[in-house]
């Protein structure tokens, strides 16, 4: 398996495991109509993988036989309480490959690019009942820090909370 930063080649290959995570991720969280109305071809067209400015968010691809089986993105956090953390924006992989070390790669390259970016804390939005995702984090250090919002994702209103942890 290879890490490196995404190209705009990757958006179509990218699209293919955020939507098919979500598909099988959020099944019993979010209306099944809208999840399968989810097209990749879409999703890639709102990637922007070629822009260089660091306040934008930037993405790392999992490449393994020639495919993209997962992605972590990271910016600078967002929050109006926050001055100086970094976020992890997404982190999916295909789940055809769930289990087998993929998110545990991303997740540890996500952390070190936030480390080099002189990050010393990180933050992530979780959709409220994501109980494989809570264990994920949790294992990796994250804890709910009480925040929770209701956004709107892809046209869906969902109720998130917000983990943090050190770098």
């Amino acid at each position: 398996m290879l890490l490196r930063a995404a190209t705009p080649e990757d958006a179509l290959g990218v699209a293919r495991v955020h939507v098919r995570a979500w598909q099988t991720g959020y099944r019993e969280l979010l209306p099944h109509e809208y999840l399968a109305n989810l097209h990749p071809e879409e999703r890639a067209q709102r990637y922007d993988f070629a822009n260089d400015d660091p306040r934008r968010p930037k993405t790392i691809v999992a490449i393994d036989d020639d495919a993209v089986r997962g992605f972590a993105t990271i910016a600078p956090a967002h929050d109006s309480d926050t001055t100086d953390d970094g976020e992890l924006c997404a982190l999916y992989v295909d789940p055809d490959r769930w289990g087998q070390g993929i998110g545990i790669a991303l997740i540890s390259a996500a952390r070190n690019r936030l480390i080099e970016l002189d990050y010393h804390y990180a933050r992530l939005w979780l959709l409220v009942g994501n109980a494989r995702a809570a264990r994920f984090y949790r294992a990796d250090g994250w804890a709910p820090d009480g925040i929770v919002r209701t956004e709107t994702i892809w046209g869906v209103s969902v109720d998130e909370l917000r983990y943090r942890r050190s770098l």
